[in-house]
C-alpha cells in the first residue's frame, strides 16, 4: 500500500483540531443566520420557508461563504499552541470575521451602492441586488483572508493590520463599482447602473459580480509583493491600497482585451446591457475570475 500511496506525515492530533475548528465554524455560521434576522427585523424561517424568498437566501448564503473564507485563513493557525489556544484563536478571528463582514456590508450599502435600499430590494425578492450583495461579501472576505495570512502573528499589531485592511476592501470595491457605473452610463445614455439593478437586471448583476470577485482575487495577491512590518501601520495600509488599485486596473485592461478576442463578432455590451443576455454575462464572469486567478498565480510564485 505504501508503494501506491505516499502520504505526507500528519500530526496525530489533527482530527481533534479539525473537530474543534469545524464545531466553532458551525456555531459562527448559525450566528450569521441569527444575526440576519435580528438586524433586519425579519423572520429567517418565514423568508426562506414560507415566502420562498430566493433573494434573501442568496444574500445570506453569500455572508456564510464569506465567513468560511475568512475562517479558512485561521484554521490550524494556533494548532501548535494547544487545544485551548486553538479554540480561542478560532473563536476570536471568527468573531472578528463576522464583525468585518457586517461592517463591510454596511459600508458597501451606504457608500458603494448608496442609491438603492438593499434591504428593501431583497425583501421584494430582487435576485439581482441579492447577487451583487452576496458577491461583495465574498469579495471582501477574499481580501480579508489574504490580509490575515499576510499579517504574521496573533498580537495587537495583527489585529490592527486586519482591521485597517477592511478600509482597503471598501476603497477597492468603491473604485471598482464607480468605474463600472461610469462605463455603464457611457454605454447606456447615462442610465444609472444601480437603478437598473433595482429593475431586476440579472445579466448585469452576474457581470458585475464577476468583476467584484475577480478584483478581490487580484487584490489578494498584493500580499505577495508587499512586505509585512508589524508596527508600520501607515505603510501597510497604503501598500495594500496602491498595489491593490494597480492590480485592479491591470485586471480591467486584460479583461477588456480578452472580451474583444474571445467574444469577437458579438456586441457583448449590448447583449448584456440591453438584451439581458445571461449567457454572455456568465462568460464575462468567468473571464474576470479566470484572468484574476492567472494574475494572482503569477505573483504567488
Amino acid at each position: 500500500m505504501e508503494q501506491l500511496v505516499k502520504l505526507v506525515p500528519l500530526s496525530p492530533d489533527i482530527l481533534i483540531y479539525l473537530a474543534i475548528d469545524i464545531s466553532i465554524a458551525v456555531i459562527l455560521l448559525f450566528a450569521i443566520r441569527s444575526l440576519s434576522g435580528l438586524f433586519s427585523k425579519i423572520s429567517v424561517r418565514q423568508e426562506l420557508g414560507e415566502k420562498d424568498n430566493f433573494a434573501f437566501g442568496i444574500s445570506m448564503a453569500g455572508r456564510m461563504l464569506s465567513l468560511t473564507i475568512v475562517l479558512s485563513a485561521v484554521v490550524g493557525r494556533h494548532s501548535h499552541l494547544g487545544y485551548e489556544a486553538a479554540a480561542l484563536g478560532m473563536l476570536l478571528f471568527g468573531s472578528i470575521g463576522i464583525f468585518l463582514v457586517k461592517v463591510g456590508r454596511f459600508a458597501h450599502d451606504k457608500v458603494v451602492l448608496n442609491r438603492l435600499d438593499k434591504n428593501q430590494m431583497i425583501s421584494e425578492k430582487n435576485v439581482s441586488v441579492a447577487l451583487v450583495d452576496a458577491s461583495s461579501a465574498i469579495a471582501s472576505a477574499i481580501i480579508i483572508k489574504s490580509i490575515i495570512e499576510w499579517a504574521d502573528g496573533t498580537d495587537a499589531n495583527t489585529l490592527v493590520a486586519i482591521m485597517s485592511g477592511s478600509m482597503v476592501v471598501l476603497a477597492i470595491l468603491l473604485l471598482t463599482t464607480r468605474l463600472y457605473e461610469r462605463r455603464y452610463a457611457k454605454n447606456n445614455q447615462n442610465n444609472g447602473f444601480q437603478r437598473t439593478l433595482c429593475k431586476g437586471q440579472l445579466a448585469l448583476a452576474i457581470q458585475h459580480s464577476g468583476t467584484l470577485i475577480g478584483t478581490a482575487i487580484v487584490v489578494s495577491s498584493a500580499g505577495s509583493v508587499i512586505e509585512y512590518s508589524a508596527d508600520a501601520y501607515v505603510s501597510n495600509i497604503t501598500g495594500w491600497l496602491f498595489v491593490g488599485a494597480a492590480f485592479s486596473l491591470l485586471l480591467i485592461v486584460f479583461t477588456s482585451l480578452a472580451k474583444r478576442i474571445v467574444l469577437s463578432g458579438v456586441n457583448w455590451k449590448t447583449e448584456v446591457d440591453l438584451q439581458h443576455n445571461i449567457g454572455i454575462a456568465s462568460i464575462e464572469f468567468v473571464l474576470s475570475m479566470g484572468l484574476a486567478l492567472l494574475i494572482a498565480g503569477l505573483f504567488a510564485n
